[in-house]
């Protein structure tokens, strides 16, 4: 039997569509039900849903007063607070492609960006970092926040393949590439709510991440909203440790986080919510320690799903059909994936592919941002290629097996070691770099440089241009100095040796 699954059923995306309506479209009827609570250990700010919706078409309406006209592109530079989802959802609203970034990226990223980019617009939060000399407009959050007041812009309906928003994502090329999302994706979505998170209106689903990330963005915000239910969001500065505290005093039902916040708020005992059914994980695989750790402390499961930046999540646990031992989960009714060879063939059922998502699947992307050869080299045929390599088993459990390439996951982001060699390089003293994921201790990986210079650089120096070089999520952990980084056959690098090289010595101290 070949490693092919087909969809059953489902509901075309209705036309004319806009992502911004359908997500709001079920508070209307109960506008002062609590939509977002911004949550910390001494309170919350509240929002209801009459007040997200009249803020979100009033940033519409905001942005184009301003001048903004329809498919402009508008950069986010927003942390966790309420001006993330009004400006997102107000762009959209009002016909603009609302760009969110990470808050934790340095001015040459964020030059970078921009202009690879070229943004008509950016709306920023104080205190992030910015550009030296941005010559577009700048909205700071509070105006987007004082938009509230004005008049509701009318929604911007059209056809659900047009673009709505872009994420931006490192994978394998070495450079930030956008991610180019239609108004469907939001449509498609709606397989996850009971192929993975048990998603109802009754629930209220607390995150713990940053509202500029994909997963964030989608099961914290988005999906709670779908189904009116409502989103808790810890603010900037809540810790790890917290978060017990958060889930229990805000009556939390569903959590939502990395394996990296799972393993953080293990370190120190918890009672959990009685209101708490279960937790969700994604970004990277989730580890069987962690997993134990949680299922021990707590006797609630944990949900584990699959996906990435070009097409969220499509494989999946969930509460409605357990997942066997050893595997990740199934495919999430509706999408329609397969495992394929070297050659783009299907394999047999129990044998190791690539898993592939069939290109009719309403969350895949569009493509990438001015780079059509890149977006047709993820290809073959009509599957778009994960780099994913897992096994399809009998009753369709996904068994995850690892990359097929040298992207890393850097506490969920996948991200490509050419960035982060290109920004070593040019550290003082250092000739020649490669950069890996190394599993410091069972259960945790971490970024590790393997740099060539003359002599050891001092790792203060080391540590610091990666600080001014780079976001936090993408410094390096560990540096290891070498005379040599030709590891692999015909002379060439071998990153994989080099983190087999690392493991085996750490593993024998």
């Amino acid at each position: 039997m070949l490693s092919v699954v087909e969809p059953a059923g489902g509901l075309p995306c209705p036309r004319p569509f806009n992502l911004a309506a359908h997500v709001l479209a079920r508070g209307v009827d109960q506008a002062d039900k609590s939509a977002l609570q911004i949550v910390r250990p001494s309170g919350a700010e509240r929002w209801s849903y009459g007040r997200l919706i009249a803020a979100v078409r009033g940033c519409g309406a905001g942005l184009l007063a301003r001048g903004l006209v329809s498919g402009d592109r508008v950069m986010l530079r927003l942390g966790n607070g309420p001006a993330f989802p009004v400006a997102f959802l107000g762009a959209i609203a009002a016909g603009l492609v609302p760009v969110p970034t990470s808050a934790e990226l340095t001015r040459p990223e964020v030059e970078r960006l921009i202009a690879q980019l070229r943004p008509s617009a950016l709306i920023a939060d104080q205190g992030l970092t910015m550009p030296a000399n941005p010559d577009l407009p700048v909205i700071p959050a509070a105006e987007i926040l004082a938009m509230e007041r004005l008049a509701p812009c009318d929604w911007a309906m059209g056809e659900p393949d047009r673009l709505a928003y872009m994420v931006f994502t490192s994978g394998s090329t070495g450079h930030p590439r956008a991610v180019m999302h239609a108004h469907r994706a939001v449509w498609a979505r709606r397989m996850m709510h009971e192929g993975w998170q048990g998603l109802t209106e009754a629930d209220r689903l607390l995150h713990a991440g940053a509202l500029n990330w994909t997963y964030t963005l989608g099961v914290g915000l988005l999906d709670p909203w779908s189904v009116g239910a409502t989103a808790l969001i810890p603010a900037p500065g809540v810790e790890p440790g917290q978060i017990p505290l958060l889930l229990k005093r805000f009556d939390a039902t569903i959590f939502a986080a990395a394996p990296g916040v799972y393993r953080q708020m293990l370190k120190s005992p918890f009672n959990p919510s009685p209101k708490l059914r279960h937790g969700l994980s994604a970004g990277e695989k989730l580890p069987d320690l962690v997993r134990d750790a949680w299922v021990s402390a707590t006797g609630r499961p944990i949900y584990e799903a699959l996906g990435m930046s070009e097409c969220s999540t499509f494989v999946s646990g969930s509460p409605a059909r357990p997942t066997p031992a050893g595997a990740i989960g199934y495919p999430q009714p509706g999408r329609r994936i397969a495992v394929l060879d070297a050659g783009g063939r299907p394999v047999q059922r129990g044998e190791a592919g690539t898993l592939a998502v069939h290109r009719s699947d309403p969350g895949l992307f569009l493509g990438y941002f001015d780079a059509d050869e890149e977006t047709a080299a993820s290809f073959r045929g009509d599957w778009f290629l994960t780099g994913d390599s897992v096994a399809l088993s009998e009753d369709g459990a996904i068994t995850y097996i690892g990359r097929q390439d040298d992207v890393m996951n850097a506490g969920g982001f996948r991200l490509s070691p050419l960035e982060v060699e290109a920004a070593m390089n040019t550290c003082p003293g250092v000739t020649e770099t490669a950069v890996t994921e190394v599993e410091a201790k069972p259960g945790v990986r971490v970024i590790a440089c393997f740099y060539v210079a003359p002599q050891p650089v001092a790792e203060t120096v080391l540590f610091s241009h990666a600080e001014a070089s780079l976001a936090r999520y993408k410094q390096p952990r560990i540096y290891v100095h070498r005379t040599s980084l030709t590891l692999g056959a015909n002379t060439k690098l071998s990153r994989r040796a080099l983190r087999q090289e690392w493991e085996s010595l750490h593993a024998e101290t």
